[in-house]
């Protein structure tokens, strides 16, 4: 039925007659447009060339303010005929977004917040309109916040809360509405509805008990919202937030974990956090995931730990508390993401712990499990955590036992072959690390250096014009100090070094200059 209208032409005279003041006229027009536009892309082409679109939403900005029931009922068509235009359609609905529906829909819903099926109407547009991001910044321009936040608090149905959810997360989103969110109350709103439903096994309550922790969290995202919450440790919302972890809620004890890692994102709210003893609540609620544990708990628990040990002062107090040997329990675990988290949280608490570097470098379970996961070819992430904590055991610890551990757990191979990284800080770990041993177990490693072809491979670092200065120069002071080998020595007089380091001693950079000087000077006296 759609397209013939379209074929007969009888668009055109339709959106005509949008310009009628007769309101039963409008009420009938606006809906046959809607229902040609429903689900029909000829029907929505047609309106869009007659002009449609446009001035429902002049008609929608000047009927705005009156509130008697026969123009709510034309609004509220309206509006729906605009849905139907724009359903799932992009550029349809950027093109009602640059012609200023988003403030217009969000007065509609401050003046007519009474009235069920236009609030209804509005809620499943914001929705439509909050996933296009080009959207975000003119929704952060209105008050939709405390236009949401007031409805929500009127709503105890269900179901209508869950529609201004779906309108909420997208919203959410975009940090400057966060903050708005924040201000708005819905926090409060949020807390309040986990603390109703927490003990409820209906299907419903679960399903919004998640969604308001979920909300609370992403809310947590923006650093202003986050700063807000956190008062200095002292505010009401982070206390709450905080009796989550506890919980037998798996639900709750992942959003309370989650929300810890983000409130863990600056120095201050870190060293506040473990002074008043989050690795502790932190601790006991990873001990009970151990086995047969809540993967997506143990990957948050182990998140906000990480974040929490990036600060210098946390490290040695988190490691005096034993966060090491918490961690180290999931050492198991076939779970990527688990895996990758307490990667990361180990290679966080070593940075310049020397004793702590050297007690995890020694671990036998441990080293061989980071070589069995620098093969991870899968997961990038965990292969790339495995062998930044197998550098940073050595670079840490700076300890010959570390070394011939790794070397005994065939580990020199996957540092040599961390030489080659894309990324120029992981090159460069690599490389200070195999500098450490080869000055310090350089009879140890001497056979699998040579088998990880790693003279080949800084011969080609050196000779390529892409090698940022701090890989020329931690190379070039890598094949001094393989020098002492006599096989390793033998290969670079082969490969002709000179040649290379010589070219470098007018290198811009003046500590690879120097460097350069320093080897020319050394391969020669050695040659």
């Amino acid at each position: 039925m759609r397209i013939p209208c379209v074929d007969a032409g009888l668009i055109s005279p339709l959106v005509q007659l949008l310009n009628s003041k007769d309101q039963e006229v409008l009420l009938q027009t606006g809906r046959a447009l809607g229902n040609i536009c429903y689900d029909s892309h000829e029907g929505r082409s047609a309106v869009d060339q007659a002009g449609g679109a446009q001035i429902v939403i002049d008609h929608l900005r000047s009927l705005c303010s009156i509130t008697d029931p026969a123009n709510e009922k034309l609004l509220t068509v309206f509006c729906g005929m605009l849905m139907n235009y724009s359903n799932e359609n992009d550029s349809l609905q950027a093109q009602l977004i640059n012609m200023g529906v988003i403030p217009t829909l969000v007065k509609l819903l401050g003046i007519h917040c009474q009235n069920a099926a236009l609030t209804e109407m509005c809620l499943v547009a914001f929705g439509n309109l909050a996933e296009l991001e080009s959207s975000k910044e003119q929704f952060a321009s209105t008050n939709i916040a405390e236009e949401l936040v007031k409805l929500f608090k009127k709503q105890i149905e269900h179901d209508k809360r869950e529609m201004i959810f779906e309108v909420l997360a997208p919203l959410a989103e975009n940090d400057a509405i966060k903050l708005q969110l924040v201000e708005a109350g819905l926090v409060e709103c949020l807390l309040e509805i986990v603390q109703e439903k927490v003990d409820s096994e209906k299907e419903d309550d679960i399903a919004e008990l998640k969604t308001a922790s979920d909300l609370m969290v992403l809310l947590l995202l923006g650093d202003e919202s986050m700063q807000k919450l956190f008062e200095g440790g002292k505010g009401n919302v982070f206390q709450r937030v905080l009796s989550w972890i506890p919980s037998n809620n798996h639900q709750l004890q992942l959003a309370g974990a989650l929300a810890i890692a983000n409130f863990a994102r600056n120095d201050g709210n870190c060293i506040h956090m473990v002074d008043n003893g989050i690795v502790e609540k932190l601790m006991d609620l990873l001990d009970r995931h151990v086995e047969d544990g809540n993967v997506t708990v143990q990957h948050a628990a182990l998140s906000a730990l990480r974040n929490l040990a990036i600060p210098v002062v946390n490290k040695a107090k988190m490691l005096s508390a034993g966060v090491t040997e918490a961690v180290l329990k999931f050492l198991k675990s076939e779970m990527p993401p688990v895996q990758f988290k307490l990667l990361g949280t180990l290679r966080m608490l070593i940075d310049a712990q020397a004793e702590a570097a050297e007690q995890l470098g020694k671990n036998v379970k441990l080293v061989e499990r980071l070589v069995e996961w620098c093969e991870a070819k899968d997961h990038a992430g965990v292969m790339g955590e495995s062998n930044r904590l197998l550098s940073a055991l050595i670079r840490h610890s700076k300890s010959k036992d570390v070394i011939k551990t790794i070397v005994q757990s065939g580990g020199i191979k996957h540092l040599v072959t961390m030489a080659t990284s894309e990324h120029v800080i992981m090159q460069n770990e690599a490389l200070v690390a195999l500098a450490l041993i080869a000055a310090l177990e350089l009879g140890t490693a001497e056979k699998d250096l040579e088998s990880a072809k790693l003279v080949q491979i800084l011969h080609r670092l050196l000779a390529d014009e892409r090698s940022a200065p701090e890989i020329k120069y931690n190379s070039m002071v890598l094949i001094c100090a393989l020098m002492g080998s006599e096989s390793l020595h033998k290969e670079v007089q082969d490969l002709a070094f000179l040649d290379v380091v010589s070219k470098l001693r007018s290198h811009e950079n003046k500590s690879v200059a120097q460097q350069a000087s320093l080897t020319e000077q050394r391969l020669t006296v050695e040659s």
